[in-house]
C-alpha cells in the first residue's frame, strides 16, 4: 500500500498536499479506497463551503458501501475536482493524484494537527 512522503493524513483516512499561499488539496488514501471496493459516486463539498476540522464535507460511495469525507482542518473550499466528479474510479486508480477539493486553510501551520507518512503508515498498520 502507496503512503506518499510528501503528503499529509488524517486518522480518517484523508490525504492533504500543500499547494502555496495556504492552499491544500484533498483526497483519500489509498488504504481508504482499497476498502471502499470500486467508486461510483463522489459528493464533494461545493467551492465556498466554510470547513470544521472533523466535520463531514462531503461522501464517498463504491459498491459496498459510503464513507464520509471529514475536513481535515478548518477552512474554505476553493475548488472542486470535476474530473473526480465525472470519473470517480479515478480515485481507485489513482488515490495520490486524484484530489477531491482544493481549500485554504484558516490556519498557517496545520501540519501539526495531522499525520507523518510514517505515523499513518503505523496507524493502518495497527488496524
Amino acid at each position: 500500500m502507496q503512503t506518499p512522503t510528501n503528503l499529509l493524513y488524517s486518522p480518517q483516512h484523508l490525504w492533504m498536499k500543500a499547494l502555496e499561499n495556504n492552499l491544500w488539496e484533498a483526497g483519500i488514501t489509498d488504504y481508504a479506497q482499497d476498502l471502499l471496493g470500486d467508486i461510483v459516486f463522489v459528493d464533494a463539498p461545493v467551492i465556498g463551503a466554510v470547513l470544521y476540522a472533523g466535520k463531514a464535507c462531503g461522501l464517498v460511495e463504491s459498491v459496498k458501501t459510503g464513507s464520509d469525507l471529514h475536513a481535515l482542518v478548518d477552512g474554505v473550499v476553493t475548488e472542486v475536482n470535476q474530473e473526480a466528479i465525472n470519473s470517480p474510479e479515478l480515485i481507485n486508480d489513482k488515490p495520490y493524484q486524484t484530489w477531491i477539493f482544493r481549500f485554504k486553510s484558516a490556519k498557517p501551520d496545520v501540519a501539526e494537527e495531522l499525520l507523518s507518512a510514517s505515523d499513518y503508515q503505523g496507524l493502518i498498520n495497527a488496524l
